[in-house]
């Protein structure tokens, strides 16, 4: 297991930080890793069947975009190895205690979406769920993900969109989507991830869209899938 060294940056509101860097915030940064530790039942209820879809037969290494405490290693082979890019300090000590419950190597990188310092053409398999919601910019990230892809390579993702115009949960997403922003890290009820992933060049690309039922009613529409390098 190696991780990569702390850093820490104050950055204007709305700036993305440097390369690699994450805000730390002192209150939300625990409250999701708590929030999402507790959440797991529940949410993989609700996603589940999409996510055995998107994530399976993964290869032996996967790099995961956002590994959080812990959520997809279920998914990983016994013996496999997860490249977590993570930055959020306060997911990192969960992420250990649940890659050695699932028998998962973890290589734990200290990065963000958009850097995470990975060669060229040198991964196979990239997965992440809730992610692209949250960072500063998706076609960035999407791009990160086309460079360390190796040809052929699979970038599997389960992720939550806006809905409809028009549609009651269009509505609340609309209304709530400044306190939900605030309480997720960024998190953005209100984009067109799937309009994202058809511009980012892909070879191929094949989407699910598809509802849960939760009293989070601006996290009811969601898309998976697989692009292609």
């Amino acid at each position: 297991m190696t991780d990569t060294d702390t850093h820490t940056h104050t950055h204007t509101e709305g700036e993305a930080p440097p390369d690699g860097e994450f805000e730390q915030h002192p209150v939300r940064g625990r409250f999701n890793a708590a929030f999402f530790r507790v959440m797991d039942p529940t949410l993989e209820r609700s996603l589940g069947s999409h996510k055995r879809a998107a994530y399976a037969d993964l290869p032996h290494e996967v790099v995961e975009l956002g590994s959080g405490a812990g959520a997809n290693l279920r998914y990983l082979p016994a013996g496999g190895t997860l490249v977590a890019i993570e930055p959020n300090h306060a997911m990192h000590a969960p992420l250990r205690r649940a890659a050695l419950r699932h028998g998962v190597q973890l290589d734990l990188r200290d990065r963000t979406a958009e850097h995470t310092g990975l060669p060229d053409a040198s991964v196979d398999t990239v997965i992440s769920s809730l992610v692209l919601c949250t960072v500063a910019d998706p076609a960035v990230v999407l791009a990160e993900i086309r460079r360390i892809l190796r040809p052929g390579g699979g970038y599997r993702f389960v992720e939550h969109v806006a809905a409809e115009e028009g549609t009651p949960t269009r509505a609340a997403q609309r209304l709530l989507r400044r306190p939900w922003a605030w309480t997720f890290e960024g998190c953005s009820c209100e984009r067109d991830l799937e309009r994202s992933l058809r511009d980012a060049g892909f070879a191929d690309l094949q989407v699910e869209r598809y509802r849960v039922h939760t009293p989070f009613l601006p996290f009811n529409t969601h898309i998976a899938g697989v692009a292609r390098a």
